[in-house]
């Protein structure tokens, strides 16, 4: 192989793409795509809904509801309005207490229309042996008896927000009906029943330089969270970008005649590898500003303390494997192709190795060094995103699973790029039908 025909292909291919207006905007476009979920939420997150939400109570022990109420009051003076700005942030809690009917189903019946016509918009069903402690056995909520129980009836789907609130105070009512039943004060005993705040706390450290301990910092969960998704995102982001056009670009210039000419001048392993690597060149290009931005961003915001610089060396060695790897594949795939409309089909087989880990960040995130963190990390098609997920996070990973990841990554892209180089060179000059899977492997093994 001619490493100058090949420098020559990938300067062809970098620069036709660089130039195009469509790049330029990508570069833009895709960070607002992959991260428009996010800005949409925070944005949302910021405007509350703060309609009053009237919630309608049937008592059947008669003594619930006021208490419930209560603690509702309490919880609704704690977080409806911003502690310094005074402004509301939470929508207030408005109850009605309806006496039980005789006939519970068609009162049931009413209060559902009510809440369909927005008179109401959820209402509480409170059982009659509500007062009595369940034994251990009966804890769970699966074939819990209603006369036990507190029913809630609502028209909302996914989660529902007014359930999670109310399950404080209406353990909060419950708890001092009981306690009343029982001839105790509930006034006296609230304060020893009261919580404590939980302030979560980074790790002490010793600072290598002065040998001084130094005291933990407040820890934001929130950005705990983000800045480890973030770097996995933007790295499966580049890879994404990078690899999905090679499909389409070779099926185009296969379906247009135009790697008729180019083999002319080289021979397909050249052709082949000047496409990758002119790849390869978009993705570090793509990367170079989106770190660059990504820092720039983490330290204006006060969060260097959770980004570990060190991962950066990490970023771009996955970046380049991943990019290898998913290239040769699309270009083996794409010489299979004679339109496009067959690289269309094709193109959900290439983006499986990014798409399962984007699919298992959370889980992962959960419990990072778990058995299923660490063995999806480990798989070589998923090790660049799930390993650099894991290794962006406080606790990062055991010193040796890195090196053995990037191992096997590494002999994962050198077989692909093999692989794919065998089934180029033959599928790159067929016309007609698309081959299928089982010749495609025999091309990949005898050539």
């Amino acid at each position: 192989m001619r490493l100058h025909k090949v420098i020559t292909i990938a300067r062809r291919d970098y620069l036709a793409t660089v130039r195009t207006k469509a790049f330029i905007f990508g570069l833009v476009l895709a960070p607002v795509l992959f991260g428009g979920g996010s800005i949409a939420m925070s944005f949302l997150g910021g405007k509350p809904e703060l309609k009053d939400r009237r919630v309608a109570i049937v008592d059947h022990t008669g003594v619930v509801a006021a208490p419930l109420a209560g603690a509702a009051k309490e919880k609704n003076d704690r977080e409806m309005f911003e502690k310094k700005t005074h402004l509301q942030i939470e929508p207030r809690y408005v109850f009605e207490i309806v006496a039980p009917a005789a006939d519970s189903k068609t009162q049931l019946l009413a209060l559902s229309d009510r809440v369909r016509r927005g008179e109401l918009t959820a209402f509480l069903d409170i059982g009659r042996d509500v007062l009595q402690a369940p034994p251990a056995a009966d804890s769970g909520e699966e074939n819990a008896d209603p006369d036990k129980v507190v029913s809630y009836y609502a028209n909302v789907g996914g989660i529902d927000e007014i359930r999670m609130w109310l399950l404080g105070p209406i353990n909060d009512g419950v708890r001092m009906a009981r306690l009343e039943q029982a001839g105790i004060d509930a006034s006296r005993t609230r304060a020893l029943s009261a919580g404590v705040s939980v302030e979560g706390l980074s790790l002490v450290e010793r600072d290598e330089k002065t040998g001084q301990v130094r005291p933990a910092r407040k820890r934001r969960e929130l950005a705990g969270f983000f800045v480890p998704f973030g770097v996995a995102m933007i790295l499966a982001m580049i890879v994404m970008v990078g690899s999905a056009p090679m499909l389409q670009n070779v099926t185009q210039d296969k379906s247009q005649r135009i790697v008729e000419t180019l083999l002319g001048a080289a021979s397909p392993l050249e052709l082949m590898s000047g496409k990758v690597l002119g790849s390869v060149g978009l993705s570090l290009t793509s990367s170079m500003l989106y770190v660059v931005a990504g820092v720039i961003a983490v330290n204006a915001l006060g969060l260097a303390g959770l980004l570990p610089m060190s991962i950066i060396g990490w970023f771009y060695v996955y970046l380049l494997c991943d990019v290898v790897m998913l290239c040769s594949l699309a270009a083996a795939l794409g010489s299979c192709c004679s339109t496009p409309q067959d690289a269309q089909n094709l193109a959900i087989v290439l983006l499986t190795p990014i798409l399962i880990p984007m699919f298992t960040m959370v889980a992962v995130m959960r419990s990072a060094n778990g058995p299923l963190a660490t063995a999806m990390s480990l798989i070589p098609p998923f090790t660049p995103v799930l390993m650099l997920l894991r290794q962006a996070m406080p606790g990062g990973v055991p010193a040796w699973q890195p090196w053995v990841g990037l191992c096997g990554i590494a002999v994962f892209a050198a077989a692909t790029v093999w692989a794919a180089s065998r089934i180029f060179r033959v599928a790159i000059l067929m016309q007609g039908k698309p081959p299928k899977i089982g010749q495609m492997a025999r091309w990949a093994i005898r050539g």
